[in-house]
């Protein structure tokens, strides 16, 4: 029998085994130089190689945006042309540049007018112009010579073309009794528009803020005693000519007490009280004491509060036209011509009103139009501070 001949076997597992083994020896070998040079050339540290190139530039962030501020005209100014500083702004436009916490004009050329024109009042209550009472806080002078009438004022903001022009004042009184009526008059009205509070509202912590925070500086109205039948009074604490000098004392500062950020005090009626110098003087005393102003509404012709207020050093004014004696349209039409002709005729003139729709309305019209006539409208302060002595008063 005849084997079938064997295919030839090729043993090439140990071939490749020693093939792997060599191959691998070499790759060690190479490995081992390479780590040696590079231990050799980097003092033994281990490096890495890597390319750097420059990152793209990143878009640049977008500007914040201003801070809100609490105004009814938070509106932006650019420097007209030609002007490249805030001294230059002020030279050119008549615009204070005001820097916090004081200093010299920025040279920024968009002015934030509300902050700059001093739109925002000063917070109030300050606590150097307040002391406690078994009623609550009354206002007083500082320490450092501060008076309330100053600090809670609102300043006057003029264009540079009216600067010398005549001036108008305007204060509406009888805010905080009626809701509806308050809110219109403190939105409707200029800020420039001073707003007297009644002491016995509903909400005198809130009405008297906002009415500050839109910008309008504000005052207390005090009830006087009138003369005829309704001589008791128009409510609690009212002044009368029968109470003793304590009472009246005591009741001013119930009064004083309803509300802070007052500049001043007005009357509300009072027609036979401020015709009594023994009643009246030592309740405007007392007012000029606190660091108030004083504003006599006009309403009665005997009324006493210039004469003894020029005695106290005391700043007081009187109203030159009541606005809306007659509450109809055509008559305070009439009111405030005759409230313009007496600003032209002697430098300025101070109108008073009460806080009836008609009312608000009408002045809240004439007012948007005083400048295009070439008359400004300041804040009843202002008026006060120059106002003339009695002597001088015109006839309206």
């Amino acid at each position: 029998m005849i084997a079938a001949p064997r295919s030839p076997r090729t043993n090439i597992g140990p071939a490749l085994s020693r093939g792997a083994i060599g191959i691998c020896a070499v790759a060690l070998a190479a490995g081992g130089y390479a780590l040696w040079h590079r231990a050799a050339t980097n003092g033994g540290e281990p490096y890495a190689v890597a390319r750097i190139e420059p990152a793209p530039a990143s878009p640049p962030s977008p500007p914040r945006p201003p801070p809100a501020v609490a105004s009814p005209a938070a509106t932006q100014v650019g420097a007209p042309a030609g002007v490249s500083s805030g001294a230059q702004v002020e030279a050119s436009t008549g615009v204070k540049v005001v820097r916090s916490g004081g200093g010299s004009a920025t040279n920024a050329l968009i002015i934030e007018v509300p902050q700059a024109l001093g739109v925002r009042l000063m917070p109030a209550p300050d606590k150097r112009l307040v002391e406690r009472s078994h009623f609550g806080l009354l206002p007083r002078v500082g320490a450092d010579g501060a008076r309330p009438a100053d600090v809670y004022a609102r300043p006057v903001v003029e264009r540079a073309e009216l600067k010398g022009a005549p001036r108008v004042a305007v204060m509406v009184g009888g805010l905080g009794i009626d809701q509806e009526g308050t809110i219109a008059a403190i939105d409707k009205l200029p800020a420039a528009v001073s707003l007297a509070f009644a002491p016995y509202g509903a909400d005198l912590d809130r009405d008297p803020a906002r009415a500050r925070e839109a910008g309008h500086e504000i005052l207390l109205q005090a009830p006087m005693e009138p003369f005829g039948s309704a001589s008791a009074g128009p409510g609690p604490h009212t002044l009368m000519t029968a109470a003793s000098e304590a009472e009246n004392l005591e009741s001013l500062h119930w009064l004083m007490s309803r509300f802070t950020g007052y500049i001043g005090i007005t009357n509300y009626l009072g027609g036979k009280f401020s015709a009594d110098t023994h009643a009246f003087s030592p309740v405007l005393a007392e007012i000029a004491t606190r660091g108030l102003d004083y504003l006599d509404d006009g309403s009665s012709p005997r009324s006493l509060a210039r004469e003894i207020a020029a005695k106290l050093n005391l700043p007081a004014a009187a109203a030159d036209v009541v606005l809306d004696a007659a509450p109809t349209a055509d008559a305070i039409e009439v009111a405030l011509a005759r409230l313009e002709a007496q600003a032209r005729r002697q430098g300025s003139a101070v109108g008073v009103a009460t806080a009836l729709p008609i009312s608000v309305d009408h002045i809240a019209r004439w007012a948007a139009t005083l400048e295009a006539r070439g008359i400004s409208l300041v804040p009843i302060s202002a008026a006060i501070a120059r106002a003339p002595p009695p002597s001088a008063r015109g006839n309206p």
